[in-house]
């Protein structure tokens, strides 16, 4: 009797079980079609978020280029300076910081076409350039502050 039992229980908790875990057919149509809406508004929102990355991206270079676009002007500007103020020092000096100033003019150019020339805005390239950019006017200005003993900064 008492197996009889058991047995009864076990099978009745079993059979409630996996009807309880079986869904029919149109249940199962209805979380799929839930699940799809679901994948379709996280791809939209993740678009979305994709055009604001790239939006700040094109921000932040076009500010950073107005930046740097001023930086290049300012120390343009201070290589004319120091130049003209070496127009009535002694040939040996002028000499040789002409032609360092000439050196720096050139940097400066270069790094005017590489900022005007830069056209990718992925967010990854965007950052080393970036950097990079950054590396080589701090290199520029410590020059220029070597040669002249003046901070351009």
């Amino acid at each position: 009797m008492k197996n009889s039992i058991l047995i009864l229980g076990t099978t009745l908790i079993l059979t409630l079980t996996m009807f309880s875990a079986c869904q029919s057919s149109t249940k199962k149509v209805k979380n799929a079609e839930v699940k799809v809406k679901e994948a379709t508004k996280d791809l939209v929102d993740s678009k979305k978020d994709l055009n604001k990355i790239r939006l700040d991206t094109i921000s932040n270079y076009e500010q950073f280029k107005i930046e740097a676009e001023k930086i290049i002007a300012t120390q343009e500007k201070n290589i004319a300076k120091y130049k003209a103020r070496l127009s009535s020092e002694k040939w040996g000096i002028k000499a040789n910081f002409d032609k360092k100033l000439l050196e720096l003019d050139n940097k400066n150019s270069e790094l005017k076409k590489k900022l005007a020339d830069y056209k990718d805005k992925d967010q990854g390239k965007w950052m080393n350039f970036k950097n990079e950019f950054n590396h080589d006017m701090d290199e520029l200005s410590k020059t220029f502050k070597d040669l002249t003993g003046e901070n351009i900064k």
